[in-house]
């Protein structure tokens, strides 16, 4: 069984749940541009907004961990094989 997708999940090794590489960059994305807004928000004295936009950089780096702990269960699945953005 894999380990890398969710249990009960539409997608197969073959054909991934979601594509990793796509949701690792956006989640980068998300960190960097809320991690920005927080620090701009606290800056501002806008301290409801800096929370607001610290917890979603927290999301992020959730997101992230689980992204990058899937990438690596594909890996061990897969090995050798690369993947592109949108797989």
């Amino acid at each position: 069984m894999t380990r890398s997708q969710p249990r009960r999940a539409r997608g197969t090794v073959g054909h991934a749940y979601s594509a990793l590489n796509l949701r690792l960059a956006l989640a980068l994305f998300g960190l960097v541009t809320m991690t920005v807004f927080a620090v701009l928000a606290f800056w501002a004295d806008l301290v409801w907004l800096g929370v607001v936009c610290a917890v979603f950089a927290v999301v992020a780096v959730v997101d992230l961990v689980v992204i990058q702990r899937r990438r690596a269960a594909r890996r061990r699945e897969e090995p050798g094989v690369r993947h592109s953005l949108f797989e």
